[in-house]
């Protein structure tokens, strides 16, 4: 941030300012070498702390203390209510600032506030509870493929108590309870086996590319279970990601006037999408859930497996409603004589796109957020921030998905003449809403689909040790969070 920020402030860091009648100078490769670094360097920061600060605040809660995990399951609704903040006053004040003011505050400004936020941290870090590092998660996954390979010739032991546990070994990475062995994928236990061999070279640390404990094989296996529902996401970040793009272009060609001077820029529509899925938030955490628990005796109102399960159906609904808002909006230009008039002002209200902007507010309310306590909740222990890596993973996979379904739809809906359904050039001759009701049609097949995954699901079983050092050996077969 401050590199950028140096960028727009130092004049030997970025082209000169553009001047009436006159061709831009374009920025040489120095001056585009510190900008792309600059963003490299944002992109490298913000894979780093968004996976992170999710579980490490979660992690303060101590999973152990039934008072403390009741309360896990807000800090992710208040989570992503301070993610939902914090985009809106980018999208209005940073964006005003920039606009009006000047791009060296218009950067400045984030720059002040993450370092006021670094030092917030540094301040409070003697506050945290703190786990030790454990080794790399990755490391242990490849050591029980590595080990259920060597021995994939070997028969299945008759017993599960026979496959091997070491509870000193897995200390640092199973404080809040041991991952129990469930009878799914039955090929990677081979990596538990105990052999002739493993005796022979018996000690206190075994070689765990040979010899795996239960609770290392059960990690892999949960990851995998994860897989299926967590793929389920990636579509309504396609979806969602419309607001910015095709949404974007509609905006563009609508009456933005509030007054006969000021017009909303086509850009802000997407306060209302924040709006209403801060809006949605406070309601889940204040009415939905105090309302649902008195029905359902959960704890958080409803498991977060049917808060995805909403959200994935209001977004098939906001999907919808958008092809129909295009099709009204291609009417109303046909009528007025403006379909072939991409740069004049079709007069119908922006506002006609308001609910499905706040639409998509609700489901991703309900859906991410429900995406992020599940993942964190069913991940093992000790891979919690690569789970929360997975989520910021799906809405990067949202928009690659996006941009492979426009380039599908360009190439298999070109007629003739070179045109589609999605015009560069005049947005009132494509067919929009087809993309749209595409979009929606994939969505309800994913929904059939997430439904299939959530029918065959099987929760993770841990064996719990409470304060006193008790240990439930029942199977908990219920979330944490």
């Amino acid at each position: 941030m401050i590199s950028l920020t140096l960028s727009a402030i130092l004049p030997k860091l970025r082209p000169p300012t553009c001047q009436d009648g006159q061709v831009c100078q374009e920025a040489n490769t120095g001056q585009l070498a510190i900008l792309y670094i600059s963003l490299l360097l944002t992109a490298i920061g913000s894979g780093g702390i968004r996976p992170c600060v999710v579980t490490y605040g979660a992690d303060q809660f101590d999973e152990t203390d039934e008072k403390q995990k009741a309360y896990t399951w807000k800090f992710f609704n208040w989570y992503y209510f301070c993610v939902g903040t914090s985009t809106l006053v980018a999208v209005t004040v940073i964006v005003y600032i920039q606009d009006y003011v000047g791009w060296g505050w218009g950067l400045g400004v984030p720059s002040i506030a993450m370092a006021i936020s670094i030092v917030a941290f540094v301040v409070g870090y003697p506050l945290y509870k703190n786990m030790d590092p454990s080794g790399s998660p990755f490391t242990r996954l490849v050591q029980v493929c590595v080990a259920a390979y060597k021995k994939r010739n070997l028969p299945m032991v008759s017993d599960a108590k026979m496959l091997y546990e070491n509870e000193e070994l897995d200390a640092s990475i199973s404080v809040a309870g041991r991952l129990i062995h469930t009878k799914q994928m039955k090929f990677l236990d081979k990596a538990a086996i105990v052999t002739q061999e493993d005796y022979a070279n018996s000690q206190s640390k075994p070689n765990l590319w040979r010899l795996n404990t239960v609770h290392r094989v059960e990690e892999l296996k949960s990851l995998l279970r994860m897989g299926p529902i967590w793929a389920s996401g990636i579509l309504l970040f396609t979806a969602y990601v419309q607001q910015t793009t095709f949404s974007l272009q509609q905006a563009n060609t609508m009456n933005r006037h509030l007054t006969k001077s000021f017009q909303i820029p086509a850009g802000s529509m997407l306060v209302f999408t924040l709006g209403s899925m801060l809006a949605t938030i406070l309601f889940y955490d204040r009415v939905f859930v105090p309302i649902m628990k008195r029905f359902t005796g959960v704890e958080r109102g409803v498991s977060f497996l049917t808060r995805m399960g909403i959200g994935f159906t209001i977004s098939i609904v906001a999907s919808l409603i958008a092809g129909f808002m295009e099709r009204k909006r291609k009417h109303v230009a046909f009528a007025h004589g403006l379909t072939d008039k991409p740069h004049d002002t079709i007069p119908m209200t922006v506002f006609w796109l308001v609910p499905q902007y706040s639409l998509h507010g609700v489901a991703e309310a309900f859906m991410a957020v429900g995406h992020l306590e599940f993942l964190y909740d069913q991940a093992p222990e000790s891979m919690r921030s690569t789970a929360a890596a997975l989520f910021w993973m799906a809405y990067a996979a949202g928009n690659y998905m996006s941009t492979l379904l426009v380039t599908m739809v360009h190439k298999f809906s070109q007629g003739a003449d070179g045109s589609n359904w999605l015009p560069d050039d005049n947005l009132n001759k494509g067919r929009l809403e087809y993309f749209y009701w595409i979009i929606t049609l994939l969505q309800v097949l994913n929904l059939v689909y997430y439904l299939l995954c959530v029918k065959f699901y099987t929760f993770k079983p841990l064996e719990v040790v409470h304060k006193d050092g008790q240990q439930d050996h029942e199977l908990e077969l219920v979330t944490h969070v």
